[in-house]
């Protein structure tokens, strides 16, 4: 198994249970003490886990500046956003007007649309999305605006300037951090804008965030726990409940508040 598999796994299962010791990551991965403490120590100077004594934590409010290509996301947590996207699909009905946030778990998401959901209407500052969803023969429409390279997300003033003009029933929102304390963040103070914009204009709004985003800060703020719901495949700490409806795709049921 390659290192960055093995972080990945790491962080997986510190998004679910918040702290492992070193013997039951050997286990996990199948893979040597020496190997694994190894691992901690990088992960450790990254700013991603916390080292203690015998296994790692995962830090509460991780700040994170740098962001990854939308084809690299596209490629990570597959399973959970695929998880994700089924529950926040059943979501949508035929007469919702949605806004549909660009990202690879709302991606997942058009993926998933089927049955009545596709006689819906769609605004996206997603270029694959809109390509996806016209494919899928959906009503879309795309803002103006300029795109930035690394997310293919349209953003800007213009963009701005369109999803004003818009009300919603329904938005389904992107992050690449949540926290107790800073809420939904991103690092573009652009796409934060924009998403705060389509948040603000929507009469229900769910952010698709996997379980790997909790406890990570990014410079931008979209807006706080309490301005939107949650659609997550795992919610690794219950307190986020006490600011907003959650529904966790892998539970039985459904778990809200």
């Amino acid at each position: 198994m390659l290192a960055e598999e093995r972080f990945e796994k790491i962080l997986g299962i510190l998004a679910r249970r918040r702290s492992v010791t070193v013997q039951e990551l050997c286990e996990a991965l199948d893979a040597s003490e020496s190997t694994i403490r190894r691992d901690l120590v990088l992960l450790h100077q990254q700013g991603r886990v916390n080292r203690v004594h015998g296994g790692a934590t995962l830090p509460e409010a991780a700040f994170v500046t740098g962001e990854e290509s939308m084809s690299a996301k596209e490629h990570q947590a597959v399973a959970q956003k695929q998880s994700i996207a089924k529950l926040a699909a059943g979501l949508i009905g035929p007469e919702d007007f949605v806004y549909l946030d660009a990202g690879s778990t709302t991606l997942q998401l058009v993926q998933a649309l089927q049955g009545p959901a596709l006689g819906a209407t769609f605004v996206t500052n997603g270029i694959a999305h809109a390509r996806l969803l016209a494919q899928k023969g959906c009503r879309v429409y795309l803002p103006g605006g300029q795109i930035r390279p690394n997310t293919e997300a349209i953003v800007g003033t213009a963009a701005m300037t369109s999803i004003g003009r818009y009300n919603f029933t329904k938005a389904f929102m992107g992050a690449n951090g949540v926290s107790l304390d800073s809420g939904f963040t991103t690092p573009d103070v652009e796409e934060a804008a924009l998403k705060a914009l389509a948040v603000g204009r929507a009469l229900e709004s769910w952010f698709l965030v996997d379980d790997t985003k909790f406890g990570k800060v990014y410079p931008a703020v979209i807006c706080s726990l309490t301005d939107a719901a949650m659609v997550t495949n795992h919610l690794p700490n219950e307190k986020y409940r006490r600011y907003t409806l959650i529904k966790e795709s892998d539970s039985q049921g459904e778990k809200e508040e």
